[in-house]
C-alpha cells in the first residue's frame, strides 16, 4: 500500500512531552494492521513485553480509492464502447492501428495516454496489470482485449477483424 512508502518519513516525537499524549511513551515497536475492506491501516505503537499500549492511530490511504476508481473508469470505458484504443500520439504502431480502423470505416474511442498528464502513466500501468501488455497501442474490441498493433493487423490479415468489429458494433447498438 502507499502508506508503507511514507513510513520511512515518520519522525520521532517524544511521547512523554507535555500535551502530546496522556499515556506513557511507547517507542519500542510499530505494529501495522491492514484492512482491505476499509482501505485503512491501523498503526499501534507499543512497548514490547509491556502491558501498557498506546491507542491505535487510524491512517486512511487515499491511493487505493483513486486506483480502484481509475480501474472502474477504464473497465467502464472498455465495456461501453465497441472499439477502444489506448494510444500515444507519437507512436508509429498506434498510428498504424488507427489508420487501419479508419480504412475499415471504424471510429474507435482513442485515449491518448501522453495527453492525460500525470494520469497517463497510471492508466498505462493499470492496463499492464489488467492485460499483461505494457506497450501501446492497447486495443479492445467488444470489451475484450485484442492486443497491440501486431495482434490487430494479424486478425485483419486472417479476415477475423471485420467480424469482431461487426459483432461489437451490433452489441453496442443493442444497449
Amino acid at each position: 500500500m502507499a502508506i508503507t512508502s511514507h513510513l520511512a518519513k515518520l519522525r520521532f516525537v517524544p511521547l512523554d512531552r507535555p500535551g502530546s499524549f496522556s499515556h506513557p511513551p511507547c517507542n519500542e515497536f510499530l505494529h501495522l494492521q491492514s484492512s482491505r475492506a476499509s482501505a485503512s491501516i491501523s498503526l499501534s505503537l507499543g512497548s514490547n513485553g509491556s502491558t501498557k499500549q498506546c491507542k491505535p492511530v487510524l491512517v486512511r490511504s487515499m491511493g487505493s480509492t483513486f486506483g480502484s476508481r481509475l480501474e472502474e473508469s477504464v473497465k467502464k470505458t472498455v465495456t461501453s464502447n465497441p472499439v477502444v484504443v489506448y494510444s500515444k500520439t507519437w507512436c508509429s504502431y498506434s498510428s498504424e492501428v488507427k489508420s487501419l480502423f479508419k480504412r475499415l470505416g471504424v471510429e474507435p474511442l482513442v485515449v491518448e495516454l501522453d495527453e492525460l498528464g500525470a494520469q497517463g502513466p497510471q492508466v498505462q500501468k493499470l492496463l499492464e496489470r489488467l492485460t499483461g501488455q505494457h506497450t501501446v497501442p492497447n486495443v479492445f474490441i467488444g470489451g475484450k482485449h485484442i492486443g497491440g498493433c501486431t495482434d490487430t493487423v494479424k486478425l485483419h490479415r486472417k479476415g477475423e477483424l471485420r467480424s469482431l468489429l461487426s459483432e461489437a458494433t451490433a452489441k453496442s447498438k443493442e444497449k
